[in-house]
């Protein structure tokens, strides 16, 4: 079994909204993460701290027993939360991304415990697929005091794919591509004219609690 596991729980100070909620085309960026990677899954979750918000989307919910603690404990709780083996965590604020790197990046994980790109010599964790046998090697992280994502990789096995082979699976790199500012969000519906041809949209937000 494959759980869709997709992070709301950031703070969004450089948006000043909440990301998720923000609008491309139309809809909630989360709404295109889902519904793009959503066939590729036989759960699906949405980890937030804000679950009345994201209640419209009719998927399960988790929140993190300490809010704001960091991004180490929010993979802790997507991989406690999952109910399949294999884990694609995939941030909201990435609405371009391709099914076929995920698909690729599944494959991958079939042997390892994380399958995860890296680009410019960085880890993309936000966007890459853990198994939950991580979960004590991240246990054991946090009682060491670590927060950052990728401070438990030296204990398991980690299958990196490096630019050559990502540029294989996406050759935009448009998978990568984060809305995280009002500018983000202008170039982002430039990208989502030109690829559904349809006339970019008046960037809004959701309305809901604790959005405005």
């Amino acid at each position: 079994m494959v759980t869709l596991a997709v992070q709301a729980g950031g703070q969004s100070r450089r948006m000043g909204r909440d990301k998720g909620l923000v609008e491309l085309g139309g809809r909630p960026l989360i709404s295109h993460v889902l519904e793009r990677l959503r066939p590729l899954a036989d759960d699906i979750l949405v980890t937030t701290n804000a679950p009345r918000d994201y209640a419209f989307l009719g998927v399960r919910l988790a929140s993190d027993p300490l809010p704001g603690a960091g991004a180490l404990p929010g993979l802790a709780t997507a991989l406690e939360a999952a109910r399949g083996e294999r884990v694609m965590l995939v941030a909201c604020d990435m609405p371009f991304v391709r099914p076929a790197l995920m698909s690729y990046l599944l494959n991958l994980a079939q042997e390892a415990d994380v399958a995860i790109p890296r680009r410019l010599g960085e880890f993309e964790p936000f966007l890459a697929v853990y198994r939950r046998t991580c979960r004590t090697a991240i246990q054991a992280s946090l009682a060491a005091g670590q927060s950052r994502v990728i401070s438990f990789f030296p204990s398991v096995r980690v299958r990196s794919v490096e630019a050559a082979e990502l540029e294989s699976v996406d050759p935009s790199g448009r998978s990568f591509f984060n809305v995280n500012t009002p500018d983000d969000l202008r170039q982002a519906e430039a990208m989502w004219a030109e690829e559904t041809g349809r006339p970019a949209a008046a960037p809004t937000t959701r309305t809901g609690v604790g959005t405005e």
